[in-house]
């Protein structure tokens, strides 16, 4: 059973089926304090209904202001709202979303990926916490972050 979740619809025109996956309900503000330029980065993400790339908000940004920002300025911006838990990075798919759960930067989270509409799902819960902690207690292992991708259909695009 999922504690919290926040979905992520996408967008027409972009990779997505189209169709709507309920409201979007944008990250709350953060409570640190970001330079404009990390600002922009975090605004876009939370406008986004999709996972983004770095080369994907470069063009956004350079639509917004009218300047290209070298990909090193937004992989810095990334890699702080990163460390401050703002924002997450999807291995799979080498994007990054701001987070929307409100959740510790030490709890587990779970990403469902629809692989039809691109849809993410951020979720937790006590089950997920309880075994991966299990599973790493009995390796002998210290977690630092504990994130997992599941990749699927969402419930519209299965039909159910």
């Amino acid at each position: 059973m999922r504690d919290m979740t926040q979905t992520r619809a996408a967008r027409p025109g972009h990779g997505g089926c189209g169709h709507d996956h309920g409201p979007h309900h944008p990250p709350p503000a953060p409570a640190v304090a970001l330079t404009p330029a990390r600002r922009r980065i975090f605004d876009i993400l939370a406008a986004a209904n999709r996972p983004l790339g770095a080369y994907d908000l470069i063009e956004e940004v350079a639509v917004q202001t009218s300047k290209r920002p070298a990909p090193m300025s937004v992989y810095r911006a990334l890699d702080f709202l990163l460390e401050q838990g703002l924002a997450h990075r999807l291995a799979s798919c080498n994007a990054f979303m701001a987070c929307g759960a409100g959740h510790g930067g030490d709890e587990p989270v779970a990403f469902l990926i629809c692989t039809c509409c691109g849809a993410v799902s951020e979720a937790t819960s006590d089950g997920l916490r309880a075994g991966l902690s299990a599973l790493a207690h009995e390796a002998g292992f210290t977690a630092k972050a504990q994130i997992v991708e599941v990749s699927g259909l969402c419930a519209t695009c299965s039909g159910a």
